[in-house]
Formats: structure tokens, sequence, C-alpha cells
């Protein structure tokens, strides 16, 4: 009982509407897929002008249960209405309605199955929608669309323009990407102040025209200045690059030369050069001179005057003259001639002088150390003594003594002191040195011990006195200790006489 009320429940209209929808979406999801595996064509193409281009097309039936009765091949152009271009029938054969694409189009195979197709001699106009259409039983229509791209490399260009120096920014220079496809894009490299300005045209036939402009306000100094234009675009492996040299055109501006200052009375060939620069190059030079018609001995060739002998005819100021279609200049120089010639020394070539600097410096920092060095030593005399000045010598000590060695100082001194000697105790911390003769024996040859420098000398000249009254010893017992005397030992100087 419960089965069969659940049988006779009835079904609700909301959930029989959307299993229908579902169906039906299902239904389209399937057909769609099925479309789409059927016909296999290429989803884009890239092709460029006068070339060819294959179009793929190929029916693909899996169960094999799909009867193919003809293959049309459709253009739609990106601007226009679609048009048949080729039909293909297994009875009736091939066709070619569209007559544009008559002599251009042919079937690559013969056969319903691959329908592929090429298009030669193309055309920019050719681009747009290609879709490969099969007539089918019982599925109906079956298609493929492949988008033809066209590409068109530009035609690149650069030139120059010709202006004349002014106030006023002018186009002294144009670039053009012409026809191409997609738009070029224009830069420019300039070694010059400026701008540049940019504009595009299309073409009827998809193609851009892409111009550009340099502008600046020319001056004589930008003549044979350089800008570079550089012109990149899809279908150019690297940029497009064109330097262009500026010409502007100006009046002209001379100068004379030649005139050395030492035209004296029979000098020979003595010439003057007019130089002129201008653009365009001048197409006259004249030479007058101030004092109206040229001297007899004045020979002119061209922007040359030569004087074949100088006499007091050519002095007088020469004046050189200049056109070209853009105006004239002129300059003048007054040539004075002198008795006799002008003796020039000739200056020193700049390796001598800076030979010389180089000596000049090198000897003022010889004589800055010599005076040092002077100075230093002068500095190092005038300081306090190094050394210990040496004791004074016993008055009548002689150059014998000197030369005698060394004797040891005894312990004690008991033998008493001839009379006239003087005894003096040696202190501990100086050497003791014999001076005396062999027949006094006194130690230290009665020299007094090492005292201060003060009472040293002091003591010396008590001792001097004493030797010249006592003993009136002569000069010739006074003489100077030997050099030869060990750096460990001391000795007396001799006394001096006040």
């Amino acid at each position: 009982m419960a089965r069969d009320h659940a049988a006779r429940r009835p079904v609700s209209p909301v959930r029989n509407a959307w299993l229908a929808a579902a169906a039906a979406t299902a239904i389209l999801l399937a057909a769609q897929g099925i479309g789409a595996q059927k016909v296999r064509v290429e989803d884009e193409l890239e092709a460029y002008p006068t070339e060819s281009v294959d179009l793929r097309c190929e029916f693909i039936d899996g169960g094999g249960r799909t009867k193919l009765t003809q293959v049309s091949w459709i253009w739609e152009p990106i601007d226009g209405q679609r048009d048949n271009i080729a039909v293909y029938h297994p009875i009736y054969g091939q066709s070619f309605p569209n007559p544009s694409f008559k002599e251009r189009v042919t079937f690559l195979h013969n056969n319903l199955e691959n329908p592929s197709i090429r298009i030669s001699h193309l055309k920019m106009s050719d681009a747009g929608r290609y879709t490969c259409e099969y007539a089918t039983y019982p599925s109906g229509n079956e298609q493929g669309t492949t988008s033809l791209v066209m590409l068109a490399k530009p035609k690149n260009s650069a030139n120059v323009v010709t202006v004349q120096a002014g106030s006023k920014s002018v186009v002294v220079a144009q670039c053009e990407a012409a026809d191409g496809k997609p738009a070029a894009t224009i830069k420019w490299l300039a070694s010059v102040g400026g701008n540049h300005s940019t504009s595009t045209t299309n073409g009827p036939d998809g193609t851009v025209t892409v111009r550009s402009e340099y502008r600046l306000v020319p001056t004589p100094a930008d003549n044979g200045g350089e800008v570079t234009c550089m012109v990149d675009q899809r279908t150019q492996e690297q940029p497009w690059v064109h330097p262009v040299k500026l010409s502007v055109e100006y009046p002209p501006s001379v100068s004379i030369e030649g005139y050395d200052n030492n035209w004296y009375v029979g000098r020979s060939d003595a010439v003057l050069l007019c130089m002129a620069n201008g653009n365009p190059a001048p197409t006259t030079v004249t030479w007058t001179a101030a004092s109206g018609a040229l001297p007899d001995t004045v020979e002119v060739s061209g922007n040359k005057l030569t004087v074949r002998k100088v006499d007091d005819a050519v002095n007088t100021t020469f004046i050189c003259e200049v056109k070209n279609k853009h105006g004239a200049s002129r300059h003048q120089i007054t040539t004075i001639v002198i008795e006799k010639e002008r003796q020039i020394t000739p200056g020193p070539s700049s390796g001598a002088v800076i030979g010389g600097i180089l000596g000049a410096l090198a000897f003022i920092g010889i004589i800055v150390g010599t005076v040092y060095y002077i100075r230093k030593r002068q500095e190092d005399g005038e300081g306090p003594p190094k050394h210990k000045p040496p004791p004074p010598v016993k008055a009548g000590s002689s150059t014998e003594m000197l030369n005698k060695p060394s004797e040891p100082p005894t312990a004690t001194e008991t033998a008493p002191l001839s009379p006239g000697e003087v005894y003096y105790e040696p202190t501990g911390g100086e050497p003791i040195t014999n001076l005396d003769d062999e027949t006094t024996g006194a130690l230290n040859g009665g020299a007094p011990p090492v005292l201060d420098d003060s009472a040293k000398y002091d003591k010396v000249n008590e001792l001097a006195d004493d030797a010249h009254r006592g003993n009136n010893l002569d000069s010739s017992n006074h003489e100077q200790p030997a050099a030869n005397i060990s750096r460990g030992e001391s000795f007396v100087s001799p006394a001096m006489y006040v």
C-alpha cells in the first residue's frame, strides 16, 4: 500500500521545468563540442603582401556516420559582407565565385575530407576571417574559422631639409615609415638641440604611414651636425637606423691671412690669402686696394694675392670681398713697407722651454739644500760642547811625556815632594796619565785633579802664572799633545801666556 501511494504522488511542475532546461543546455553544449571537434582549422595566421598562405581545413568524424555533401570557403573582410571564394563538390568539382580570388585561390587536395586552400599574391585587403564550412547529412552545416592577419614591412626613408640660418624654428630633417602594418614607431637621436613631431596616415588597405619631422632654430654652427632617425616595427628584426647631416646655409664670413709685418723693400713673392667660410661656398672673390687699382707688381689668382716685388706701391690697404647667394662679406688689411728686413728670432721650442724650467727648479733645489746644510752646521757649532774638555797640563811638560804610556797610580804616595813641585790628589773617576819626565817620576805629571768646567779653567790660569814665574820655561816647552792619544785617556793642555 505504501509503494502504491508513492507511485501515485504527483510531480512538481517547478522540478519539471528545471529538468527540461538542464537537458536543453546539455544538448547545446554537446552539439557545440561535437562541431568544434569535427572541423579542424588554425585559429590565426600572419602573412605579407605578394606572398602566399595556406589555409588548412580537415573534417574529423569519429563514428563515420556523417555524410559530407560539399565544402565552401567563405571570406569575411574586416569591413564588409561574407562572400564565397571557393567551393568543392565531389560530383560538380571546384568553383571560385569571387572574381578577386579566382586566379589566386587553389585547392591543395581534391577531396572533401581535407579541402585546404592556398591564396597567392596576397594583398593587404585580403585580411579578414576565412571560414571552412561543410554541408553534411544528417547534422547539417559544420564549420571552423581562421583569422588572417596581414602584416606589411614599412618603407623607411630619411632625408635632410636645406634651410637658411635664422631665428625661427624650422624643419631640418624628415623621417618616414610608409605603408606599414602595424604602425611603426619613430625616434630621433641628435647631437644638436631641437625637438620633433610625428603624424600618421591610414591607407585604404589597412596600412599606416608614419612621418616625423625634426625642428630647430638653425645657426651656422649647426651646419654639418648630425641627427639619426630610428624606426621600430613588428616586422623588422631590429630597428632601422639612418643618420642625416644637417645643411644650414648662411652668408660668408671672410678673413685675410699671410701678412707677417715684414714686407721690406725688395722682398719677392709676398702672399695674402682670402679665407672665406659660407654655405654654399662663395661663388666670387674680388681683390681691391684702398688707393684704387691694384699695383702693377700684384697678381691675383682666386683667393690668392701675390706681390712679385715689394716696393712703396704696396704700402696700402688690400680688401677682399666674397659673395654667395645669401649675401656678401669683406675684410681688409693694411700692409706697411719697411726699408730693411726685420730679423725675427725664432722662439724656443716647447721642449727647450720645459727643459729650462726643470733645470731651473733643480738648481734652486740644490741652492736651498746647500743653505740648509750650512745653517745646520752653524747651529750645531754654536751649541754647548758635546765632549768634556781635557784637563790642563803641568808646566814644563813636553810632547815626549804625552807619548809615554800611562802607568797605573799606586795606592799611597809616601815619597816627599821635591822643592817647587805641586801635588794634586787624583780623583777616582778620571784616568791618570803620567806626563812627567823620567827624572821626577811624579804621577799625573803634576796635573790638577779633574774639576768642573769653571774651576778647571781658573786653575789652568793659576798654573800658567806659577810656571811663568818659577820655572821660566821657554816657548819650546809648550807644545800641543800628540794626536794619537787613545780616546779613553785624558791629557793636560799647555798653559797659555796672557
